[in-house]
Order: structure tokens, then C-alpha cells, then sequence
């Protein structure tokens, strides 16, 4: 079965071309290094929830939308072994200078094993 880093954060309207920017140069760097899927998507229909919901999950602000994405991998070795060498490459550490188009504290992501694939 496959695994997935899935992430869920909060992008200021007016810096998401910034962002989607950001996000297709890192999908060519996580490809050329393994990665079988890397994707990208912001919010359409997600509302605020009483209790839970994604805008609470990252105290979404009225001037942010949310983002969710994922990176799939063939294996959670398979994902330690192609994030290594993401972690290296000189195309994400320049990235990583600078503010972000994003607040990275309010940013949520973890490791996922696939339990369904159809």
C-alpha cells in the first residue's frame, strides 16, 4: 500500500498565485526525487464547522482561504528516502529563505499509510 504526507494550511487570499507558484517549482523538485503524486488544492466548499472543521483546524482569518494537499509515495520508506534527498536539493533550502506565502505555525501535516486503495 502506498503512504501519503498530507498537509492542511491557511494561505492569505491575495498571496495564493504566490503560493501556487512555490508549489509547482517544489512538485518538480519532489518528483525528479521520487515522489509519484504531488498535489495542490484550495478551498471551494468548506465551510466553518460547529466544532471542527478545516477553517478551525488552522484558525483561518476572513482574508485566508485553506489549502490541502498531499504527496504520495510508494512506501513510508519509499517517503523517508525521497525526503531526504528533497531536504538536500538547493531548489527547496531557496525556497525556504524569506517569508513564505504562508503562516507555517498554523500549518498541519503528518504521515498517512493507505488503508483503501480503489
Amino acid at each position: 500500500m502506498s503512504y501519503v504526507d498530507g498537509f492542511v494550511l491557511p494561505v492569505p487570499k491575495k498571496k495564493v498565485a504566490t503560493y501556487r507558484k512555490m508549489a509547482k517549482q517544489a512538485s518538480k523538485v519532489w518528483k525528479e526525487h521520487g515522489a509519484l503524486e504531488f498535489r495542490e488544492s484550495v478551498a471551494d466548499d468548506v465551510k466553518v464547522g460547529k466544532w471542527t472543521s478545516f477553517p478551525r483546524s488552522v484558525k483561518l482569518k476572513k482574508s485566508e482561504t485553506v489549502v490541502f494537499s498531499w504527496i504520495v509515495y510508494k512506501s513510508r520508506a519509499h517517503r523517508d528516502r525521497v525526503m531526504a534527498s528533497v531536504m538536500k536539493d538547493k531548489r527547496i533550502a531557496k525556497m525556504m529563505t524569506g517569508t513564505p506565502p504562508f503562516d507555517p505555525k498554523r500549518m498541519i501535516y503528518g504521515g498517512f499509510k493507505i488503508i483503501v486503495e480503489a
